[in-house]
């Protein structure tokens, strides 16, 4: 089991990996994020690496974004990607069931080798809202109380996205800040996320050419000190269901009826 506890001084670079079952939209969430494009065309990833530099004013952050493979075929190279994360991006698709049962099994990996995991920043985000209007088979309320009421207390954020309809998919890679406390957490304070540079590397063909440049990326803080103190509260559900039923009107309120420990 890998011990090694996530410090502040780590925060200079950070590696976020991604991680999911295959087909739900790991690549389309990072290329919608970093380069602007979706193609609905599928195509399985064995492994991407991406790189970035913003610079938010105290100090310039390196992002080093790790898009993996969503099936089992390579578990030494997943067991690496585990031991080497500062965070985690766990997708799963509202319109398929087992892609949530495939996330959950990515967290058991994560506990499993990762003594400090209560302490990694994670996001577990639901795409392709896009189809809900047709086809949902999980309410973000039961992911909500997955996370909040029966695991350990963690800090985590839930939400879902589009990355064919650009919804919320900003809004991930600002949640992540905010938890890792690189951004303030208060929302009257203003956070800024330029970004410096842009490339990225896929070890099945070397390196790709640059995306193009983008003057200015505005990154906030999602969460308030007190919502990320307390993960597991009924507030925090009832704020994610809030948010939920904003993105979509047929939303229902999130689950008062956990018992907290």
């Amino acid at each position: 089991m890998n011990n090694n506890r996530t410090t502040m001084s780590d925060y200079e670079r950070i590696r976020l990996v991604i991680l999911g079952g295959p087909g739900v939209g790991k690549s389309s969430i990072v290329k919608r994020f970093l380069l602007n494009t979706y193609n609905s065309k599928y195509k399985s990833t064995i492994e991407d690496l991406y790189n970035r530099e913003y610079d938010l004013g105290h100090m310039t952050l390196k992002v080093d974004i790790l898009d993996t493979a969503g099936d089992m075929q390579f578990p030494a190279m997943r067991r690496l990607c585990i031991a080497t994360a500062h965070a985690f991006l766990l997708v799963y698709a509202v319109t398929s069931a087992p892609s949530l049962d495939c996330v959950k099994q990515c967290f058991e990996e994560i506990r499993e080798q990762r003594g400090d995991f209560q302490e990694i920043p994670i996001v577990i985000a639901g795409n392709k809202l896009d189809l809900t209007s047709t086809h949902r088979e999980i309410p973000i309320e039961d992911v909500s109380e997955w996370v909040y009421c029966e695991l350990p207390k963690l800090r985590v954020k839930v939400l879902e996205c589009s990355a064919k309809d650009d919804i919320n998919i900003r809004e991930i890679f600002r949640t992540f800040l905010a938890l890792s406390r690189i951004l303030p957490h208060d929302p009257e304070e203003p956070g800024g996320l330029k970004r410096r540079s842009s490339a990225y590397v896929s070890n099945k063909g070397g390196r790709r050419a640059a995306s193009p440049a983008v003057d200015k990326e505005k990154a906030g803080p999602s969460e308030s000190k007190e919502s990320l103190a307390k993960p597991r509260s009924r507030s925090l559900i009832r704020r994610a269901s809030r948010k939920a039923k904003q993105q979509m009107r047929d939303a229902q309120s999130a689950t008062d009826e956990c018992t907290m420990s």
